[in-house]
């Protein structure tokens, strides 16, 4: 591994990232239905029919996780906390079982010398909510602010930072427009209600986690540098669009209190009533900003309506998502961000990794390589005055891949979906001995 902790900032953060539904085991310690079960439970939506009641069994296991990642070198452990574990009907009353295991698993942390980085949705909404339209009721902000209270209430005065909702873009767009993840909708108006209803509610999560005298609280958005398949205008357009309402929607609201004029100039007739009063509640002040990043997409223009455009084969080498390798993706949003968006705010890369057909005693050096190529561009963007204060793994653990099953491995630690044996892999044991140094 070509780097070492000393190259970067003095307290930068290094984490691995997890997220409930992909680990925990759904089918324990009371937790109520999701749309995730019910999405998976219908044919054709998740490879083999695969759910998360089992996943890597965490629920049970965290010590053992944490344990790895304590002994990986890590300064923090990013998790999420799950809606229907802690309010199993969404609303009402806890379940004290999930209260009390995120009690045990922010102690373990601790116990560790991790700092936990917690968020509140990472898109396992409550089957009775989604009953009643989940992201595309009015109501929605409200209903988050009570989780928020309730989970809050009971670790936030131990967590390092917050996000409220992870990759607003695919819990709105990827899910109601597109409909590869729960609802599985692919409906424009269900679209626009959701996508707004989400920074609403993330503000909302805000000013309560305010109330309760925490701090150090951000956003955590997904990015894909979208580039033209040629030097046509038409190209040019396309591409211009899909960053629109993948990277500066959720930006434009959360810093500039605005949506992007090429998208919301579409999406108005669609948008929920008295939508351009609700910015003030989105504009609730952070203190830091996350990125996801995994890939570019070739964007090329396309007929049909809007946005009327199409994803392209690139030629670069590709993970076993189909993802391209495109580091400098990772260095453009870096700056981009703080220089378009945050101003100087503490930046985190949240989430960034590759799925590899791992086997147990194979060397998965593709890994290696995608972790040193991204890391160097975050170097050069930290060289070149970008306020980075951190980098997270994606994942620990492989896990439970949403639509893709457990068949495409992100994690850093083998997971046997048989047995769930853990094994470090050599990209591990690689990162730790750097972070060692």
């Amino acid at each position: 591994m070509p780097f070492k902790r000393s190259e970067f900032p003095e307290g930068f953060v290094f984490s691995a990232a997890t997220s409930a539904y992909q680990i925990e085991g759904h089918g324990f310690g009371g937790a109520g239905l999701t749309h995730w079960d019910t999405f998976a439970a219908t044919p054709g939506n998740v490879v083999r029919g695969e759910h998360g009641q089992r996943a890597c069994d965490h629920y049970h296991r965290y010590e053992e996780d944490l344990d790895l990642a304590r002994d990986m070198g890590l300064d923090a452990y990013r998790f999420s906390t799950s809606w229907a574990r802690v309010m199993p009907e969404g609303r009402g009353a806890a379940n004290p079982e999930g209260l009390d295991f995120y009690d045990r698993l922010v102690d373990a942390m601790l116990a560790r010398d991790l700092k936990p980085q917690a968020t509140l949705y990472h898109w396992e909404l409550p089957v009775a909510l989604a009953d009643l339209g989940g992201w595309r009721n009015p109501d929605m902000p409200n209903w988050f602010a009570d989780y928020t209270e309730t989970i809050m209430g009971r670790i936030g005065d131990r967590v390092f930072s917050c996000a409220p909702v992870n990759e607003p873009w695919c819990v709105g767009w990827l899910s109601h427009f597109m409909g590869h993840h729960a609802p599985g909708l692919r409906d424009i108006r269900a679209t626009a209600h959701a996508m707004h209803h989400i920074l609403v509610s993330h503000g909302r999560a805000i000013e309560v986690m305010r109330g309760l005298g925490m701090g150090n609280l951000g956003a955590v958005c997904n990015f894909e540098f979208a580039q033209p398949v040629d030097d046509s205008p038409a190209a040019a357009q396309a591409a211009r669009i899909y960053d629109g309402y993948y990277n500066r929607f959720f930006l434009g609201a959360l810093y500039h209190g605005s949506y992007p004029e090429d998208i919301i100039d579409v999406l108005a007739p669609h948008m929920p009533h008295g939508w351009q009063d609700d910015f003030t509640t989105i504009q609730a002040p952070l203190d830091w900003q996350g990125l996801n990043y995994y890939t570019r997409k070739i964007i090329a223009p396309a007929d049909g309506p809007w946005p009327a455009l199409k994803e392209v084969d690139g030629p670069l080498p590709r993970t076993q998502m189909g993802w391209e390798v495109y580091p400098d993706g990772l260095h453009h949003f870096l700056t981009w961000v703080d220089r378009t968006y945050t101003k100087g705010l503490p930046l985190y890369v949240t989430e960034n990794g590759m799925a590899n057909a791992d086997v147990v005693g194979r060397d998965d050096a593709e890994r290696l390589d995608y972790v040193a190529q991204h890391l160097a561009a975050t170097r050069r963007a930290i060289d070149e005055g970008a306020p980075v204060a951190g980098y997270t793994f994606w994942s620990l653990l492989d896990n439970y891949e949403w639509a893709l099953g457990y068949e495409k491995r992100f994690g850093l630690v083998h997971v046997d979906f048989d047995t769930l044996e853990r094994t470090p892999k050599a990209s591990y044991h690689a990162i730790a001995r750097a972070l060692a140094e």
